[in-house]
């Protein structure tokens, strides 16, 4: 799997570096259908807080204003809005996993079939070797009682991502451009695999092959050509 660690970080945590990139990710998500009504996306602000989109955004056309920002224990610092009930999932990400900068809560329609039926995620083309072999919650739960939060940072442990089983996905990031990435590769991988698992049993990616595609497409240039194919969709 992609090494969180390897990639550059953003180069500031101001507010004006973070949010607009933050709020087009969000935004691209819902076009991507990965996101709908739910879901939701931080990027960290400090050691002990970062801004996530609130309760109430409607993502498809969210602005700078619909993000706040709320320590860990979900806290306002920034904004007046009331966070996402999974704020928790965020928080004990960041708490115990200090390379991580951003975090995406998705609700991808094939990773999420595969959940479904028990299939593992298995790397079946180029970039969904960048995820390896992703790991599952099992629970269909939100991630906002009952200590779920620390059985999903556990359940993700140093991956990059993590399934929510019937549920959505998770995927982690040092800055948003290879988050969003990844999340796009996530997705993009699990419909091949679901497609393919209709006509027979998909090929999977040797360790080696993965390796292979690991060193050549863990790329801050290759996340970029994902998210400006994306950002055009938006028109700008």
């Amino acid at each position: 799997m992609v090494k969180i660690v390897d990639i550059v970080t953003m180069d500031t945590d101001t507010r004006d570096a973070v949010i607009p990139p933050l709020v087009s990710a969000i935004r691209m998500l819902t076009h991507a259908e990965l996101v709908d009504y739910s879901g939701h996306c931080s990027a960290r602000r400090d050691a002990g807080s970062f801004y996530i989109n609130s309760a109430a955004s409607v993502r498809s056309t969210l602005t700078a204003d619909d993000i706040v920002a709320i320590d860990f224990d979900g806290e306002l610092r920034e904004g007046s809005d009331r966070p996402p009930l999974e704020f928790p999932l965020h928080a004990e990400i960041y708490r115990v996993r200090p390379d991580v900068r951003v975090v995406m809560h998705t609700h991808p329609k094939w990773s999420t079939l595969l959940t479904m039926v028990g299939a593992p995620f298995r790397p079946v083309f180029p970039q969904g070797a960048l995820l390896g072999d992703v790991p599952v919650l099992d629970t269909p739960l939100s991630v906002n009682a009952l200590a779920l939060e620390k059985h999903a940072a556990a359940a993700l442990g140093a991956g990059p991502a993590l399934l929510l089983k019937s549920h959505g996905a998770v995927v982690v990031g040092s800055d948003i451009v290879q988050c969003f990435a990844l999340a796009i590769y996530l997705e993009e991988n699990a419909s091949r695999q679901y497609m393919a698992m209709q006509i027979g049993s998909p090929y999977i990616f040797s360790e080696a092959e993965q390796e292979a595609c690991r060193a050549r497409l863990a790329s801050p240039a290759l996340f970029r050509k994902a998210w400006d194919h994306y950002r055009a969709k938006l028109g700008h």
